[in-house]
């Protein structure tokens, strides 16, 4: 039987995938080896990676292809990814300032840190069966966050309301970034209340 150690100081994700094929015998998995879970875990051949310290450098050569595909890429290899919704997760957010000086900073899963606004612009998915908002914001190109429950609510808490536009938004470096519309059923309430 192969060690998966080659007893260099680590082995590429490609070499540990096509040893740990050897050991398996099967060459015809289709299954990507690398898998991200929705709530930002790391799994490889269905086992989690425990080690923070290997998925933020996995995470470093992470990317997304045009057809939507994720892969692990360096200048000699590409290993596959399959990612169940979000590559990362924001667990945290920091308001800095008010109004349109204000800039709201989301970390990582992976303790990456970045300043919403042009280059990281959040946005809300509502998925149409259940009415469930997804919050997102981009981490590099290609690449998101899915913002946690307790940090949207915390943007929520942030954000200001533009009734006449019926929805709720947020300013980060001087741009505003929409999390959601009203309800109808509020705007009607409203309406009532003020008859």
């Amino acid at each position: 039987m192969k060690s998966i150690s080659s007893g260099r100081p680590y082995d590429t994700p490609k070499e540990i995938a096509n040893t740990a094929r050897e050991q398996e015998g099967n060459s015809s998995n289709t299954e990507p080896d690398f898998r991200i879970a929705r709530d930002g875990t790391w799994f490889y051949h269905g086992s989690p990676i425990l080690r923070k310290s290997l998925v933020k450098l996995y995470s470093t050569v992470l990317k997304c292809g045009s057809d939507g595909r994720f892969w692990l890429e360096t200048p000699v290899e590409r290993v596959e990814v399959s990612v169940e919704d979000a590559p990362f997760i924001a667990v945290s957010a920091t308001k800095v300032g008010v109004g349109e000086n204000q800039i709201i900073y989301f970390q990582t899963n992976l303790d990456e840190v970045v300043e919403a606004g042009p280059e990281h612009p959040i946005h809300v998915a509502v998925n149409p069966d259940t009415g469930q908002p997804a919050p997102y914001v981009v981490i590099r190109p290609g690449l998101e966050a899915l913002i946690a429950r307790s940090v949207f609510y915390d943007l929520v808490l942030w954000a200001e309301e533009d009734t006449a536009a019926g929805e709720l938004f947020l300013q980060s470096k001087r741009i505003r970034f929409s999390l959601g519309r009203f309800l109808e059923e509020k705007n009607q309430h409203d309406a009532n209340a003020s008859n």
